[in-house]
């Protein structure tokens, strides 16, 4: 691995959340909850389980548009929590989500969430 890839994940690895011991706690017993309670395909418990951690490092903001709302909400039912409420709106890792950081720049985050504003690569995480 070259300095610059080594320094550039170090400088994402700053812009991530330490969590605590209470909020490992809080996601264990969600995911045994989730994984418990759920029945259907395991590609969706999987990605509900990836929504919740990555939700905590990157805000529900970027989350929102990186998933349709029929999806967002799939998700919460599947993990039981409401996203709003459970991951902060944003933070410092949601530089990386290159849509965000287009809608931020933009007058109507939620035009861009509901896509009456197209935004290409929405769904991508930047190298930062």
């Amino acid at each position: 691995m070259s300095n610059s890839e080594e320094a550039r994940i170090q400088k994402n690895r700053l812009n991530l959340t330490p969590l605590s011991p209470k909020m490992l706690q809080q996601l264990h017993e969600i995911e045994l909850a989730a994984i418990a309670k759920y029945y259907g395909t395991a590609d969706e418990l999987e990605s509900a389980l990836g929504f919740l951690r990555i939700g905590l490092q990157i805000g529900w903001k970027p989350l929102a548009l990186i998933h349709s709302r029929k999806t967002f909400r799939k998700y919460e039912q599947i993990l039981g929590i409401n996203a709003r409420e459970f991951f902060p709106e944003e933070t410092a890792a949601s530089e990386r989500s290159m849509g965000y950081t287009i809608a931020k720049k933009l007058s109507n985050f939620w035009k861009v969430v509901s896509g009456d504003i197209k935004i290409d690569n929405r769904r991508e995480l930047s190298s930062n």
